[in-house]
C-alpha cells in the first residue's frame, strides 16, 4: 500500500483528505507529454547550438507549455554541478573545461528562437574563483548586443557570498535578478547542504543595493515538510530584503534518490499564499502547483522602455 500522509489546509478550515505520496500525483499535477512544432524546434535549436536548459536537465513538469510558446530556460557553466541539493536532478560532478563560447552560442538562440524575455541560470561552479560569474555576465551582454529590446533575467547561485562575483553580474544589467531561497531555513541541511538561509538573503539585497533598477526575484518550493507559518515568515523575511518578485509551487521528487514528497499542497492552498504574499507588499506572485522559477517569466516585469 502506498504510503499516504494526512493535509493540514491553510486558511479555512476544511476536511482533511489524504493523497497518496510518491505514487499517483494529484489531478493537478498531471500535465500533457511534450510535443508540437514549437517544442521541436527548440529542441532541435538547443541541440544544434550544443546549449542546455534548466527545463530538460531539472525535469520540468512545464517544459511541453512553455515551449510550444517559444519559451526556455537557458542553463550555462556547462550541465554539471558541483553541489547535491537533495531536489534537484542536475547532476553532479567535476564540471568539464569552460565554455568561453557559450554566451555568443545563447545569445544566437535568443535571436532565433524571436525571445522578448529571455532567462538564463547555471550549475554551481563553486570550483571557479568567480563562480561563473563572468559568463553570466557575458551572457547578458551579448544578448544586449543582438536582441537590445529582449527582457533579460538570471536566475544565479549564491556564489559562495562572494560580492565582487554578484556586482559582476549586476554591472551587466539584467532586468530581473532571481536567486532561489528554496525552502524554509529549519530544512536547508537537508535540501541545500551548501547553501545558506542568510547568504542567500543578503545577496537578494545586495542586488538591489547595487542597482536599484533591476528587479530582485526569488522562489520556494513547498511539500518537504515545511509549516505555513515558516513559510510566511520566508515571504516576511524576503520582502525585509527588498525581494518584489515570488514565486511558489510544488516539490516534485525527480528520482527516488532525492528527498522524498511530504505532502501534495492544494491549489486552494497556494491561492491563499498568493493572497497573503500580496499583502506583504511584492510586485508580483506566481502561486501553484505547478509554478516553477521561470513559468510565466515575461508577464512578470515590464520591458526597460517602459520601466524608464
Amino acid at each position: 500500500m502506498a504510503d499516504v500522509a494526512p493535509i493540514k489546509f491553510y486558511g479555512r478550515s476544511k476536511r482533511n483528505a489524504v493523497v497518496p505520496i510518491d505514487t499517483r500525483r494529484p489531478e493537478w499535477l498531471r500535465v500533457r507529454l511534450p510535443g508540437g512544432s514549437n517544442y521541436s524546434e527548440l529542441k532541435e535549436i538547443m541541440r544544434g547550438l550544443d546549449l542546455h536548459t534548466v527545463c530538460e536537465e531539472a525535469r520540468c513538469p512545464n517544459i511541453g507549455e512553455c515551449w510550444q510558446a517559444r519559451t526556455a530556460t537557458f542553463m550555462i557553466l556547462g550541465d554539471t554541478c558541483t553541489r547535491a541539493c537533495g531536489f534537484c536532478a542536475v547532476k553532479t560532478g567535476r564540471p568539464g573545461v569552460l565554455d568561453l563560447g557559450e554566451p555568443i552560442r545563447v545569445a544566437e538562440a535568443v535571436e532565433r528562437m524571436g525571445l522578448h524575455h529571455a532567462v538564463i541560470t547555471s550549475v554551481n561552479r563553486d570550483e571557479l574563483e568567480d563562480g561563473g560569474s563572468a559568463i553570466f555576465a557575458g551572457t547578458i551582454r551579448q544578448i544586449r548586443k543582438r536582441i537590445p529590446k529582449c527582457n533579460i533575467e538570471v536566475l544565479i547561485p549564491d556564489f559562495m557570498g562572494d560580492e565582487a562575483a554578484l556586482a559582476t553580474v549586476m554591472r551587466a544589467r539584467p532586468d530581473i535578478l532571481n536567486h532561489n531561497i528554496e525552502t524554509v531555513p529549519s530544512l536547508y541541511p537537508q535540501v541545500r547542504p551548501k547553501g545558506r538561509y542568510p547568504r542567500s538573503l543578503e545577496l537578494l539585497q545586495r542586488a538591489k543595493r547595487m542597482d536599484a533598477t533591476v528587479y530582485t526575484k526569488s522562489g520556494i518550493m513547498l511539500g518537504l515538510g515545511e509549516e505555513i507559518d515558516d513559510v510566511i515568515q520566508v515571504f516576511r523575511d524576503l520582502r525585509a530584503h527588498d525581494v518584489e518578485i515570488l514565486t511558489v509551487g510544488q516539490y516534485l521528487r525527480p528520482t527516488p534518490n532525492h528527498l522524498p514528497i511530504a505532502r501534495y499542497v492544494t491549489p486552494d492552498e497556494f491561492a491563499m499564499l498568493k493572497v497573503d504574499a500580496l499583502k506583504l507588499g511584492f510586485r508580483h506572485v506566481e502561486s501553484g502547483p505547478l509554478v516553477r522559477s521561470s513559468y510565466h517569466a515575461a508577464s512578470q516585469v515590464p520591458d526597460r522602455a517602459a520601466a524608464g
